[in-house]
């Protein structure tokens, strides 16, 4: 099989997908690992990745895709960008592993200060974490220990990760009610961008609320950009009441709007921000980045109060300050943004040339079509599979189709790809 020498080519598909190689290696994956940590239902079968580039993956039966997905976001300057491979080559030559919260490393300081440097909150300071999801536990017990108030506002839809703390601000019931019973009762839900005045409402009857925690856009769940002026009505909102803000921008960091921020674009400053998937180039980190103040609030005694073996691993610290410099670098958040007006322009009409479209949403390069049917969005998957596009449905309903290609996607491979879709809706 040829290597991929680039990752800025066209699709092309020879065999039907997914082809013998990656069925038998789900047979295989079926037989051996849990359910749950996996899609694969009894005797389905999926895609099996052998190699990606830029905006281009490779399955084990020597297909070409376009990733429309980025791998959940995290490939945001590309699949194996060769800056990110060259620093992961040079670090294992030096330090793979050091001693987590114990003792540092060089470059673990060095991507405190960019971080902070980066951040769009006055005087802040940086907790690195695992996961994206370990973030969103960090910034709710920040929260606790800053405030005392156990209480959280959250919305409907949201993502905010699966493991026990973030689950409880994760919206979907399909994730949630199994496990129900080990929740804390002192989660709220609202409506994602309901009126400020019902959010003014529960807080004012309800002070043990300490922190609201909301994406600026809706990612996993259905790609929703919140209504103009809704954040910084509820930034003023805390502010006046003294309740942390925690925005989860753990999709949207790092350039995927159009800007650095999401929350940059509607001027809020949030109190805690929660980042991670595009950071490391396609290692695994998280981080939070919150007010000194906030964070002096972890000053208890000489053990970690939350903390795990791999931290601020070396690898992901030297893959994150490239991926950073690449981002500064070739101005990719202002290419999303400039990418985002073109699908505008494609996109606009859809809802009313084509039947099954309900909606076409989204900022810089995260878009969804919402269809009429979770099928109909399925339909719209498959086919575009078959056209060599790798795209997720996703939202409680299933009924949305993500594009978020890599923010180093070309405009031919863009081109093509909305072609693709246009061709493939005027037949569902």
């Amino acid at each position: 099989m040829a290597r991929l020498a680039f990752g800025d080519q066209l699709p092309k598909v020879d065999t039907p997908p997914p082809g013998p190689r990656a069925r038998q290696l789900c047979r295989d994956l079926a037989n051996h690992e849990a359910p749950g940590i996996n899609t694969l239902g009894s005797g389905s079968a999926t895609l099996v990745w052998q190699e990606a580039r830029g905006s281009n993956v490779v399955d084990v039966d020597g297909n070409l895709y376009l990733d429309l997905t980025a791998g959940f976001g995290v490939a945001a300057v590309g699949h194996r960008h060769p800056e990110v491979v060259d620093a992961i080559q040079r670090q294992a030559q030096r330090l793979i592993h050091g001693l987590g919260d114990v003792h540092a490393h060089p470059l673990r300081v060095q991507l405190a200060r960019e971080l902070c440097r980066l951040s769009p909150i006055d005087e802040p300071k940086v907790y690195f974490a695992a996961s994206g999801s370990d973030a969103v536990e960090i910034a709710l017990k920040t929260s606790l220990l800053a405030t005392g108030k156990p209480g959280v506002l959250t919305f409907d839809p949201a993502y905010h990760g699966l493991t026990l703390g973030s689950l409880q601000v994760t919206s979907r019931q399909e994730f949630r009610r199994p496990f129900e019973s080990l929740f804390h009762p002192w989660v709220r839900r609202l409506s994602f961008g309901c009126p400020i005045e019902t959010i003014a409402e529960l807080l004012q009857s309800e002070p043990n609320i300490g922190a609201v925690l909301l994406e600026p856009m809706v990612g996993r769940e259905g790609l929703i950009p919140a209504p103009g002026g809704w954040l910084r009505e509820i930034s003023g909102l805390c502010r006046r009441r003294d309740v942390v803000l925690i925005v989860d921008e753990i999709f949207t960091g790092f350039g995927r709007t159009g800007a650095w921020f999401a929350t940059e674009l509607s001027g809020v400053q949030p109190d805690l921000l929660c980042c991670g998937k595009a950071l490391a180039g396609g290692l695994p980190i998280g981080a939070v980045l919150g007010r000194s103040d906030l964070m002096e609030s972890w000053r208890r005694g000489h053990e970690a109060m939350h903390t795990a073996t791999f931290v601020a691993n070396p690898l992901s610290c030297a893959t994150a300050l490239v991926v950073l410099e690449v981002l500064k670098r070739d101005r990719l958040p202002k290419r999303a943004a400039e990418l985002g007006q073109l699908i505008t322009s494609r996109t606009e009409r859809w809802s009313g040339a084509f039947e099954p479209v309900i909606d076409v949403r989204g900022l810089g390069l995260a878009w969804g079509i919402e269809l009429d049917s979770r099928g109909t969005a399925q339909a719209l998957v498959e086919g575009m599979l078959t056209h060599g596009l790798l795209a997720l449905a996703g939202g409680p309903t299933g009924k949305v189709v993500q594009i978020c290609p890599p923010l180093v996607v070309t405009d031919l491979q863009l081109a093509f790809a909305l072609d693709s879709v246009e061709t493939l809706l005027r037949s569902l």
